[in-house]
């Protein structure tokens, strides 16, 4: 059954960000999607989760429904930044935290700050390294160089989509095309910061994720995809052995977009691992 969301804003910085909210549950989740994505990337996961659970999934700045901010300003501290107000405007005391790629490395740095807020967390497909080197962090650097601002119809949306992301299921598809683009003046462009974002990354440093895997101090799952080019199973395995509140898990035949690939066997690691910590 898909559980239906409710749109919120709040202001950061004096930008307004928006966000999503579903369900009710005495356990408070929080979401944060990746260096593209968007709030309802997460619904999915959300309906698997089911009840017992209030779940809100932030569109970052520059993303979704949120205001964009100066290029300067997309990297991790303000994030970072952002995500705490967020928490504070919730009125969340501990909560779950879960973030894919870029949502990821933040949450991962926000529990490193608030250490005592986080009752556990869910990394998806990042680690030490990630941004930095390696064949994932040239490819995003290659898409963000190439991407183009705007497309004349729908169908080169599409297929811009479908080039740069074979494996995504046809709802994972439709996601992009219905929260990633807007129409204007006859063409098809970014609901997201496409030019600001794209500069950042070119051009600002990635944060050095170690001091934040080596303080996780809450259990933690790490999801990797057996393809993923962004996160490399040697890096899971330092990962692993810096940490013994991180467990990790590879699921087959997806990239390092996880959840879009393989939404099925992602939301049942993630519902797994939320029952060991909620029965601990």
């Amino acid at each position: 059954m898909t559980m239906s969301s409710s749109s919120h804003f709040f202001t950061s910085d004096g930008l307004q960000l928006h966000y999503l909210q579903w369900g009710d549950g005495n356990v408070p989740v929080v979401m944060l999607h990746g260096l593209r994505g968007f709030a309802q990337t997460w619904q999915d996961l959300v309906d698997a989760m089911g009840n017992g659970f209030t779940f809100f999934a932030l569109d970052q700045r520059g993303r979704g429904d949120s205001d964009w901010g100066p290029t300067k300003d997309y990297h991790a501290q303000t994030y970072v930044q952002d995500l705490a107000r967020f928490i504070d405007h919730l009125g969340l005391q501990r909560f779950v935290l879960i973030g894919h790629s870029l949502g990821g490395q933040n949450v991962a740095e926000f529990a490193r700050q608030y250490p005592e807020r986080v009752m556990a967390m869910v990394i998806e497909d990042i680690g030490p390294g990630s941004s930095k080197q390696g064949e994932g962090a040239e490819r995003i650097r290659r898409e963000m160089s190439n991407t183009p601002l705007s497309f004349d119809s729908w169908q080169a949306a599409q297929d811009f989509w479908t080039g740069s992301r074979p494996n995504l299921t046809e709802q994972a598809l439709q996601a992009r095309l219905t929260y990633s683009f807007r129409e204007v003046d006859g063409k098809i462009t970014w609901k997201h910061d496409q030019q600001g974002i794209a500069e950042a990354r070119l051009t600002i440093e990635p944060m050095d994720l170690w001091p934040a895997f080596r303080a996780i101090a809450c259990p933690t799952l790490l999801i990797k995809g057996s393809h993923s080019d962004f996160l490399s199973s040697q890096t899971v395995a330092e990962i692993v052995a810096s940490s013994e509140r991180v467990q990790a898990v590879q699921i087959e035949h997806a990239s390092h977009y996880v959840h879009d690939d393989q939404p099925e066997k992602f939301n049942e690691a993630v519902v797994r691992f939320m029952q060991t910590v909620l029965t601990d």
